[in-house]
């Protein structure tokens, strides 16, 4: 059985791994000042986090329309797809999910929505083991789906919460975590929610933090650093972590300037990780 792979671009998976699967990536939409691009076109990462903190309005995101997935459903069902995984961003976060359940709508039996309750990286090895393991079958790639949503682990350090804050995606009791003392928040990402993990006085004591809690994942499968326009804090990171514990670090780590579709909502010089443990 053939199976196709769809997700959306909050997956942050890098290019050649969905060119290598084949697997098809939505994007997301940014809107500045009334535009709108589409995530990933006509404004690089870099650019977008170096004027986050100017613009006068805050930016805002909103999910794809329905018929960008009617579209790659019927693009990979025409290609030959017996059936399809759409693996998408949480849906107590955004309504890209609900969406891509209402396209599926349209194609009765052929189309399995899941959603990662993740974000970035999260997401996105759970697309990754999916497409690898579609080659055995549709109950192959699904259970690898469900390995990977059932350990991965997603935690940030973030400059402020003021961005979490705008966005009205989370509790208003999180958001004042770190707020009065100027402190910065640590959060993780767990069961499509948002939740506070410790707040620390300096980025140094929130990195320190940060690489405690990745040490304390053991031995990983699967791992991306992720910063928000802060690469020079996310390579010191990485370097930090193999000085401590290389034997626990896959071969391939990822080194992801998150979309802008996410920075958007968590804002700039964030760091953190997503991690499968072996």
């Amino acid at each position: 059985m053939k199976i196709g792979i769809v997700t959306d671009s909050t997956c942050d998976l890098p290019a050649r791994d969905v060119e290598t699967h084949a697997i098809e990536v939505i994007p997301s939409i940014l809107i500045i000042d009334a535009q709108e691009y589409a995530d990933g076109q006509g404004l690089s990462r870099e650019e977008f986090y170096r004027r986050l903190p100017e613009f006068k309005r805050a930016p805002t995101t909103a999910a794809p329309s329905i018929g960008e997935f009617l579209a790659r459903y019927q693009k990979l069902l025409t290609a030959g797809c017996e059936h399809i995984l759409s693996i998408h961003a949480a849906s107590q976060l955004t309504a890209i999910f609900s969406t891509a359940q209402q396209a599926a709508e349209d194609f009765p039996g052929r189309v399995t929505c899941i959603d990662s309750g993740s974000l970035s990286l999260g997401l996105g090895f759970q697309a990754l083991a999916a497409a690898e393991a579609a080659e055995d079958g549709f109950q192959a790639a699904l259970q690898a789906v469900e390995s990977v949503r059932a350990s991965v682990r997603v935690f940030a350090a973030l400059d402020t919460m003021e961005y979490l804050r705008r966005s009205g995606r989370v509790p208003a009791a999180i958001t004042l975590l770190g707020g009065a003392l100027s402190l910065k928040p640590l959060v993780e990402l767990a069961g499509g929610r948002i939740k506070p993990a410790g707040a620390a006085r300096t980025t140094r004591q929130a990195d320190e933090r940060l690489l405690q809690l990745l040490l304390d994942s053991g031995k990983l499968a699967r791992l991306a650093i992720l910063h928000t326009g802060a690469e020079p804090r996310a390579r010191a990171f990485l370097n930090e972590l193999m000085m401590r514990a290389s034997q626990a670090v896959p071969r391939e780590v990822l080194l992801v300037n998150v979309t802008t579709v996410i920075g958007t909502h968590v804002g700039p010089n964030g760091l953190g990780f997503a991690a499968v443990p072996a």
